[in-house]
Order: C-alpha cells, then structure tokens, then sequence
C-alpha cells in the first residue's frame, strides 16, 4: 500500500491580489514563493508544508456548493467567529441558518463561509 501526505490545494481565481489579501486578512495566511514556475499563481502556507495555490482566471465563473470546500480547524472557534463579524464577512451553518454554527453528532463544531470566488470553507473546532 502507498503512503501519501496531504500536499496543497489548488484553486482557480479572478484576482489574485484580491483571493490574497482575503486569505491573509481572514486566515493569516503567509504568502510563501511559487517554486514551480514563474506564472501568477501564487501560494500561500496553509502550515506544516501545507500549500493553498491561487491560480489566477480572469473569466472564471465558479458555480460550486457547500459540500465542495475545503476546512481548517482552529482551538479559537469562538474567537474566528468574532474575527468574521469584525471583518463583516458572513457565515452559516450546514443548514445555512445565518450566523450560526453547527454540531455534528460527533462533537465538532463548524461554520462555512465564501471567498471573493464563491468557494466554501469550513473552520471547525476539531484540534
């Protein structure tokens, strides 16, 4: 059986310098050097060599829905909540009651939300 490790995320996006400043803004994502090429794309650390790379199409249209996302988790559930209010961005449960986060039967909390291209991400409480 092959063993693999999580590697990056690569995603599709209008504009680049707008998806970073909301990654860095909302996640405190650090811009780290693209080693592949010489493109636009552009990568941020998602920690522990863990990549999101942003790969820029302008005429991108996305037309995703909350089961296609990616999550992070955080041991600071309640205080991102706070950090999503403080910066307006809106947010929902599984169920998209706004404003509201959502228990699964295992414990776990979680909430999602959208980029500046529409894709769902999920912060949950699972550290």
């Amino acid at each position: 059986m092959h063993n693999f490790t999580f590697n990056h995320i690569a995603i599709s996006i209008k504009d680049v310098t707008k998806s970073i400043d909301f990654y860095q803004k909302v996640l405190g994502l650090k811009e780290i050097e693209n080693t592949a090429s010489n493109s636009k794309t552009r990568w941020l650390s998602l920690n522990e060599d863990r990549q999101l790379h942003l790969i820029p199409r302008p005429n991108l249209e996305v037309k995703t829905n909350k089961a296609v996302h990616f999550a992070l988790s955080t041991a600071q559930f309640d205080a991102f909540i706070s950090h999503l209010n403080d910066l307006n961005i809106e947010y929902s449960d599984w169920k998209d009651t706004p404003t509201k986060d959502y228990l699964r039967k295992d414990g776990i909390k979680q909430i999602y939300f959208q980029d500046p291209d529409g894709y769902w991400i999920e912060i949950n409480n699972d550290v």
